[in-house]
C-alpha cells in the first residue's frame, strides 16, 4: 500500500500514524484554526464550538477503531495503555502513575505541552475540544469496555489532569 510509514491510505486515511500525537495535533490545529474562526464569525462561538466538538468526537472514535485494527489481536486495557508513549513522545506529557493493573489504569498528568501549544497558538479557548475531548471517545473506539473518568484538566485551568481508565465487561 502506498503512503508513509504508519499512515493508512483509503478508508482509514491518516487514521493512525507513527507521528507523535503532539505534532499531529499541531498540524491539525493549524488547519482547524482559520476554519473555526470563520465558523465563529458567521455562526457565533457557541455554534462553532458545537460543530467542532461533534466532528472531533466522531473522528476520535474512528481513530480509536483504526488503532485497534492496527494493533490486531485482542484490545485490552493493557494494550490500550501501551499506546500512551505516543501521546507522551518528546516530553509532551509528564505523568504520575498511580495504579496500573488489568482492570484499572490511573494516572495524573502534571504537565501538558498540548495545553501550552494551544495557548501559544492563540487557541486556548478550544484546546479542550481539540485534545481533551478526544480521550474518552478514542478509548471507546478502541474497545467499548474501556471507560475514562476525568474530572479536571490542565487545559481548563486545573493543576493536573486526572485520568482514571477502567475495564468494564459488557453485561449482554
Amino acid at each position: 500500500m502506498a503512503g508513509f510509514p504508519g499512515l493508512f491510505i483509503g478508508a482509514d486515511f491518516m487514521a493512525k500514524t507513527d507521528l507523535p500525537i503532539l505534532e499531529q495535533r499541531r498540524i491539525e490545529a493549524n488547519i482547524i484554526k482559520p476554519i473555526y474562526e470563520e465558523m465563529a464569525q458567521r455562526l457565533g462561538k457557541n455554534e462553532a464550538r458545537s460543530i467542532l466538538s461533534a466532528a472531533i468526537t466522531r473522528d476520535s472514535v474512528r481513530q480509536g477503531q483504526a488503532y485497534a485494527r492496527a494493533e490486531g489481536g485482542e484490545q485490552t486495557l493493557e494494550s490500550f495503555h501501551g499506546l500512551l508513549p505516543q501521546w507522551k513522545a518528546n516530553g509532551a506529557l509528564e505523568v504520575e502513575m498511580l495504579e496500573e493493573n488489568e482492570t484499572q489504569v490511573h494516572y495524573n498528568v502534571t504537565r501538558c505541552q498540548y495545553a501550552e501549544m494551544y495557548r501559544d497558538m492563540g487557541m486556548a479557548e478550544i484546546g479542550h475540544i481539540l485534545s481533551c475531548g478526544r480521550d474518552g471517545t478514542f478509548c471507546t473506539g478502541y474497545n467499548q469496555n474501556i471507560k475514562l473518568e476525568r474530572t479536571q484538566t490542565i487545559m481548563e485551568g486545573a493543576g493536573h489532569c486526572d485520568f482514571r481508565y477502567r475495564w468494564e465487561e459488557d453485561d449482554g
